[in-house]
């Protein structure tokens, strides 16, 4: 089974509502906002996996497309070393993604559970959110209630706010 039929297999087992749109490969902020399917109430966001120095702590941080990532910032807020762009093999090894396919819906392959989830707080706004389903050819649309109340939960078993 793919990363995408996994996550869309998970979403109806918990009977969430969503709808998922195919597309050509959305690598950028750019690439998502062109799709044919945005409306002004929809939110994308940017996916960054993070590490300290070490490598032996990770974080998924999820942020308004506007947000300039201040490592500084991030890791006072967190209380760590300073965090910087996790490598790019991480990304298999820790989430069996590819690069371009981050989403926090990705977090449903850390079976070790190593990939600390942050969200910043400005993401929870009026209208509708969208990720990539671990695939950048297609997106997933939530009301934003929905994904706060419904999937958040069910992807780890703390997320947190931040920023």
């Amino acid at each position: 089974m793919s990363n995408k039929d996994h996550v869309l297999h998970q979403l109806d087992a918990l009977g969430v509502p969503y709808a998922c749109y195919e597309h050509p490969a959305a690598y950028t902020m750019e690439d998502c906002y062109r799709l044919p399917f945005v409306t002004p109430d929809l939110l994308f966001c940017k996916n960054l996996l993070l590490c300290n120095r070490q490598q032996t702590a990770f974080y998924l941080l999820v942020i308004t497309p506007e947000r300039a990532f201040r490592t500084a910032e991030l890791s006072r807020e967190l209380g760590v070393s300073r965090l910087s762009f996790a490598p790019e093999e991480a990304l298999p090894s820790l989430l069996g993604l590819e690069r371009g396919a981050v989403s926090p819906l990705g977090l449903w392959f850390d079976r070790e559970h190593q990939v600390r989830l942050l969200f910043e707080r400005a993401l929870r706004r009026p209208g509708r959110i969208a990720f990539h389903p671990c695939d950048n050819r297609a997106t997933v649309v939530f009301e934003q209630e929905i994904f706060w109340t419904r999937v958040a939960p069910e992807l780890t078993d703390q997320f947190t706010l931040v920023l």
